[in-house]
């Protein structure tokens, strides 16, 4: 019952962030639930750019690469290093479409907040920011995670899988219980909190200081984005490398 009862409380947490919001926000109704228009304009346009860069880089594909495929590729090497340095050699492969799927949608959106001022395009009822500036997207992303955490360890152990939940001893049942269920939880408020700190510190220091401190806080926006991109992913490979091997 304590075990349900936490879980419960967890999951009821979750909800009531959800209805966080930093600024002005358009709501629409989609089957049924209520979502921030802004966010799925936003993630629209970052899905476009990712999607015209890898068709352009494939468009004319040579063996000796240029120009954007060169990019590409290079970028496509790091993800797979990353990859098999938290998954293993031998595990890795299956898991870098998921790894380079996440990484580049928050690296993207995380450069697009700190490089273009999103708010400058006006909107009737709200104001466009980037899609990591909304807790329902962070949340989203590390439930993902989570998800591939346990299908990871399903696929590679079967139903013995959760044998690890009373390893060392079943007196700490509850408590591996509530490791895996929680761990989304980091992921989600460390990159949702640090894009969101990031906005409002130069949105605060712009009227009292216009010209002196916000510029440099401004040129570290795009490295501090960065980092949270790389660290999420690499995270979210270490925890399915963890499920499969059991050894991280």
């Amino acid at each position: 019952m304590d075990i349900e009862q936490s879980f419960t409380n967890t999951m009821n947490n979750l909800y009531q962030i959800s209805g966080v919001e930093v600024g002005q926000h358009s709501h629409r109704q989609m089957g049924g639930f209520q979502v921030h228009a802004q966010v799925l304009i936003t993630s629209r346009v970052v899905i476009a750019i990712l999607s015209s860069l890898a068709a352009v880089a494939a468009r004319d594909s040579q063996t000796i690469p240029t120009g954007s495929q060169n990019f590409v590729e290079y970028v496509l090497e790091f993800i797979r290093d990353l990859t098999r340095t938290q998954i293993g050699e031998e595990e890795y492969r299956p898991w870098v479409p998921f790894i380079g799927t996440l990484f580049p949608f928050i690296f993207v959106p995380n450069w697009s907040g700190a490089l273009f001022p999103w708010r400058i395009i006006q909107s009737p009822h709200g104001e466009l920011a980037a899609p990591t500036n909304d807790i329902n997207t962070t949340v989203a992303l590390a439930s993902l995670t989570s998800v591939a955490y346990f299908y990871a360890g399903l696929r590679k152990k079967g139903l013995s899988y959760f044998g690890k939940y009373i390893q060392p001893t079943p007196v700490l049942l509850p408590i591996n219980i509530l490791e895996d269920f929680t761990k989304p939880l980091p992921l989600s408020f460390r990159l949702f909190g640090n894009v969101l700190a990031d906005e409002l510190v130069v949105s605060v220091l712009i009227p009292l200081v216009p010209l002196v401190v916000p510029i440099p806080m401004m040129l570290l926006g795009p490295f501090t984005s960065a980092i949270q991109a790389l660290i999420f992913a690499t995270l979210a490979a270490a925890y399915t490398g963890e499920s499969m091997e059991g050894h991280h």
